[in-house]
């Protein structure tokens, strides 16, 4: 038992506070983000929209997403990251609380857009504000940190959200809109008065690269970024219809294999980390990379809900070797001036999966067959391992050209 206190211990040791502020600052905002797990139910049951009709209002919000992650890396990098955090957690709590008040579909169609906007532009300047006040070699366990206060705010929220759905619709959008003040309140009272810190790094590129769209490795990460959230984004659509038609299981039971994959990121996602802390990331996040498909590749191999379980562990095991490390090294890339820049894009590359994603899956799901999507989704981990180890390879490539200069 001691033993594993220390391991927690050790893997919780030496974050800075601001890093704690920030995970806060998302927690509590996550834990009030409950609106858009209910929107469809809220569309089509208080408004009479059709199936079709509230899927092209989730679209647009995901069309504005695709906008907000851009604009909040860039303004990130021009008015910096506490003034974007502030303004996005305000201009959404407003927001949120206008958006219960509508009740046709041009007017919810344009405010969930400004939404999004006004929303997503939160993660990149989030993302930037932790290399900010966090040393590079401690960066991934202070993103790991930050994802697991987005699970446990996830889980709390949609799970209240459910009793006040059931009072009144409208209790949902004011409790989203509320955190999002309170969020910021917290912001606001602990970085008024922060002063970024600048931090080198040994995965630092050269100063004559500025713009991410001029650097070349970037450029292949964010196609193998694109290629992992295609895969990931399934969870939200192609997984659970698959689970409810071949396994058999309802609701209840797809909901516990959820609580699964958020029980291990906390008990295990940190301590993880810290171990891996000193290793080749780009290596680890291949192999990361590999199990996320491989935990969807072989879902037509059983039936039975222990199975589902083990599939469950398997992706959830490579999407904690993933996506830390991977944010923790883009950070520790990408130049500080344009440091906005490179997460803002990153987070593109996952709002984009988001819009393409579903299209693409649930259209292999109907047109071709289940089975082909999760071979697609296995071929799809086979090329993202190969990819990233290719960009290890660039990496260590251009580090000795730059020793020998």
């Amino acid at each position: 038992m001691k033993r594993i206190y220390q391991i927690y211990r050790a893997a919780y040791a030496n974050l800075p506070i601001g890093v704690w502020i920030l995970s806060l600052v998302v927690f509590i905002n996550r834990s009030g983000s409950i609106v858009l797990f209910f929107m469809t139910l809220y569309l089509t049951r208080e408004l009479d929209f059709s199936v079709a009709a509230a899927g092209r209002m989730i679209s647009i919000y995901g069309f504005g997403a695709l906008l907000g992650t851009y604009l909040g890396g860039w303004l990130s990098d021009i008015i910096g990251t506490k003034r974007v955090q502030l303004y996005s957690l305000i201009l959404t709590g407003i927001g949120f609380i206008i958006l219960g008040t509508l009740e046709h579909p041009l007017p919810i169609g344009v405010m969930l857009f400004l939404l999004a906007t006004a929303g997503e532009a939160f993660r990149p300047a989030n993302a930037t504000a932790i290399s900010e006040v966090c040393p590079p070699l401690l960066r991934p366990r202070a993103y790991a940190l930050n994802r697991l206060a987005i699970n446990l705010g996830i889980t709390i929220g949609p799970a209240l959200g459910g009793f006040l759905a059931r009072a009144n619709y409208n209790y949902l959008f004011w409790m989203d809109g509320l955190t999002c003040f309170i969020a910021g309140f917290v912001l606001w009272i602990f970085f008024r008065n922060m002063v970024p810190q600048n931090y080198e790094s040994s995965e630092q590129i050269s100063s004559t690269i500025q713009r991410p769209w001029r650097d070349k490795i970037y450029l292949l990460i964010l196609i193998l970024v694109f290629l992992n959230a295609l895969i990931f984004i399934q969870l939200f659509n192609t997984w659970p219809i698959y689970l409810r038609d071949f396994y058999s299981l309802l609701e209840d039971k797809i909901g516990l294999l959820v609580m699964v994959n958020a029980l291990l990121i906390v008990l295990f996602e940190m301590p993880l980390i810290h171990k891996l802390e000193k290793s080749e990331h780009l290596r680890l996040i291949a192999v990361g990379a590999l199990l996320l498909s491989l935990g969807f590749a072989i879902l037509p191999l059983g039936t039975t809900f222990r199975f589902a379980i083990l599939t469950v562990v398997i992706w959830t095991i490579g999407e904690i070797m993933v996506f830390p490390l991977l944010t923790g090294f883009i950070s520790n890339r990408a130049p500080e001036k344009s440091r906005g820049k490179y997460l803002g894009m990153y987070n593109f590359s996952f709002a984009l999966a988001f819009v393409v994603g579903p299209v693409l899956g649930t259209t292999i799901y109907d047109f071709a067959s289940p089975m082909m999507l999760w071979f697609s989704c296995g071929l799809l981990g086979i090329v993202s391992y190969f990819g990233f180890r290719w960009v290890g390879r660039l990496t260590n490539y251009e580090k000795r050209s730059a020793e020998n200069r």
